[in-house]
């Protein structure tokens, strides 16, 4: 089994999506992938499609969307007939299984983005501990690429799969922190200004990715649009959450007035600020 929700969702099993187009069982079908391998409670499916206002008939049309989910897999499993001597094929019960007091998907030891990228990430961030900043910002690149959207892009969410899309959203920028981190580490500044002008445009109040696109003018030599992009912020704050800029901020500010401007800040100093709200990745 293949599942794929960083972007749109896509279940495949022996190479044949049985991703349904209706909302509702799609929706089904994504919280389970999200939680393959472990049982899911009915309670939680119910929770997830009504919002804890479920009909009286919400177990009973649960069932239905599962057995609706059963035929497509059983379509994609058509094609796995035994040949003389081998064991019988999986069943779609073999696949969603009705487990005690849930639902179970079974991956099969197939592959799932989600899981990759954790494995990936963790490993990016064990080499940033390790000081191992090449290793650290192919890892972490090849994490975030996994990504081709939003989590669930095209998949109606209720309240439980929109706080994972917001948990697996959170994951991400921690990633592309890190990475982009490790890209500063590595003497990347000018490769960066493209990316961190868009993202900072997009998080118009993440500190930490304003410090880094900051760091990163002042070391091409554009001093000037260091600080604008501070002052930015900085009102972008004030105005919008009635909040001063971090002391780590002003800190970085502090060392680009105080720069000759033809002078790039050290490595050290100016990243250790920059690294503040990192660490919480």
């Amino acid at each position: 089994m293949q599942i794929d929700v960083l972007g749109i969702l896509d279940v495949r099993v022996n190479g044949v999506s049985v991703a349904p187009t209706a909302p509702k069982p799609r929706q089904v079908l994504a919280f389970l992938a999200l939680h393959a391998d472990q049982v899911v409670p009915v309670a939680a499916l119910i929770d997830e499609l009504w919002a804890g206002r479920p009909p009286r008939s919400a177990r009973t049309t649960l069932q239905t969307y599962v057995l609706q989910l059963r035929d497509l897999i059983t379509v994609a499993l058509a094609g796995q007939e035994p040949t003389e001597g081998e064991a019988p094929t999986r069943s779609a019960k073999d696949v969603l299984v009705t487990a005690p007091g849930g639902y179970l998907l079974v991956s099969g030891e197939g592959t799932s983005d989600v899981r990759e990228f954790e494995r990936l990430a963790g490993q990016g961030y064990r080499a940033m501990d390790a000081g191992d900043f090449p290793g650290a910002a192919g890892l972490l690149r090849q994490a975030l690429d996994l990504w081709s959207g939003p989590a669930f892009a095209d998949v109606q969410t209720g309240a439980r799969l929109e706080m994972e899309a917001r948990r697996l959203e959170e994951s991400r920028l921690c990633a592309l922190d890190q990475r982009i981190e490790a890209d500063l580490r590595l003497g990347r500044h000018r490769e960066l200004l493209a990316e961190l002008t868009v993202l900072t445009s997009r998080y118009r109040a993440h500190e930490n990715l304003h410090a880094q696109f900051m760091l990163a003018l002042h070391r091409s030599g554009r001093r000037g649009e260091a600080l604008d992009v501070y002052h930015k912020l900085r009102s972008t704050l004030v105005r919008d959450l009635g909040l001063e800029p971090s002391a780590r901020l002003r800190r970085l500010q502090q060392s680009i007035l105080v720069a000759a401007p033809e002078t790039p800040l050290g490595t050290e100093a100016p990243l250790a600020a920059v690294r503040a709200a990192s660490d919480a990745c």
